[in-house]
């Protein structure tokens, strides 16, 4: 497998060299600076590709060229949007940048309540806790259907926690809520985000699906003429939100989006710690199953709690199987290059997913929630040392 790492370009904490030095040899990255929706410049991807290459690195995987809303309602100017997203993926491919990782998730790019969750050894982890998205949902946000969202019990909880919040955490919360995290299209405001959920409630769940099979066959025949491979992300958490409709989460939205539009060019990224949030979901099956189809890997791990809740664990210890995921992994790799015929794409890149905020960085700024130096190089050197081991035995 190709390790690679995510970096969020120029203004990033951590430098080019330092991720060198972790040991990756492909970055994941994107042109931050783009506004959502306007087409990449070869100048901008080209020159973005020298400053990665001289450090010695090699821009492996674009995550992401963001989609923007309007194309996923159909409204506004989306039809011009998609002919600018059709130039990017060709603009991208002109430069030699090939794999794309895009999401299609309703209003807001993956959701946490707590960025500093607190564990036993005292380092952080990202949390999602349905008590406290609840309460912000029904009592902050005051969402039109709010309450018939939640079972009794989170409903009992949810009061509770809200009347026990101060000012200071109800603020918190909501910041972290939707606020805009690295990925995302921008920030929201509370009547903001009340008109965007409602326009994609409005639209349903086969609604919004049918509007990411539209937009895949307006790109994909693109893609598939440059070369390129767009790999769709899955819903984080992959669970409605705010009643919004979810069409990535499970492996029946795979195998839709994939029957949807076949073609070479449209593909999955696995990421274990999105699709592993729910427990109906089988990794090590999916990858067997979509394993062809799978062109991009996030490794993480989470434990799930029976409410829907989950933090973000070590990357070996967890509800996930991750060695049995890497196994699948690097037997369709092996299944690539035994009927390779001199194509591309036969190892996968995958890039350690998230990490723990440890000592060393608890008080650096810049350190984006998720996206520690430390964090991330401990889960690198944990997956690498699966990788390496049950290479021997898939390889024999």
């Amino acid at each position: 497998m190709i390790e690679t790492w995510r970096w969020f370009g120029p203004s990033d904490s951590i430098s080019l060299q330092k991720i060198r030095q972790a040991g990756a040899t492909g970055i994941v990255t994107s042109l931050h600076e783009v506004k959502t929706g306007d087409v990449w410049s070869v100048e901008a991807i080209a020159e973005r590709k020298r400053m990665i290459e001289q450090a010695g690195l090699d821009w492996t995987v674009i995550e992401s060229i963001p989609v923007h809303n309007d194309i996923k309602t159909r409204t506004g100017n989306y039809l011009q949007l998609i002919e600018n997203y059709k130039e990017s993926i060709k603009n991208a491919a002109a430069c030699g940048v090939y794999t794309i990782c895009y999401n299609f998730m309703p209003v807001v790019d993956w959701t946490r309540t707590n960025l500093m969750y607190r564990l036993p050894n005292n380092s952080h982890a990202l949390r999602f806790e349905m008590t406290d998205f609840a309460a912000y949902d029904m009592y902050l946000l005051k969402r039109a259907g709010a309450v018939e969202s939640y079972s009794d019990e989170v409903k009992q909880k949810a009061e509770l926690r809200f009347s026990n919040m101060n000012d200071d955490e109800r603020e918190a919360l909501e910041k972290n809520i939707i606020a805009g995290l690295p990925g995302g299209e921008g920030s929201y405001t509370r009547d903001s985000i009340r008109a965007a959920i409602q326009q994609f409630i409005d639209l349903g769940t086969e609604g919004f699906r049918q509007n990411l099979f539209l937009f895949l066959q307006a790109i994909i025949p693109t893609a598939e003429e440059v070369g390129a491979k767009m790999c769709i992300h899955p819903d984080d958490p992959p669970f409605s939100l705010f009643g919004l409709p979810r069409v990535v989460s499970t492996a029946s939205d795979a195998q839709a989006l994939l029957d949807a539009c076949p073609s070479p060019a449209n593909g999955l990224t696995m990421c274990a710690g999105s699709y592993g949030a729910r427990g109906d979901n089988n990794l090590v099956q999916m990858t067997r199953d979509f394993g062809e189809k799978i062109y991009f890997v996030h490794l993480r791990n989470v434990i799930r709690e029976a409410d829907g809740s989950f933090y973000e664990s070590d990357h070996l210890d967890g509800d996930n199987d991750m060695v049995g995921l890497v196994e699948a992994l690097l037997n369709e790799e092996k299944r690539r290059y035994k009927a390779a015929d001199g194509g591309e794409y036969l190892s996968i890149p995958m890039r350690p997913d998230h990490g723990h905020l440890l000592e060393d960085e608890l008080h650096q700024a810049g350190v984006k929630p998720g996206y520690s130096y430390v964090g991330r190089l401990k889960g690198l050197a944990e997956l690498r040392g699966v990788i390496h081991t049950v290479s021997r035995f898939v390889n024999h």
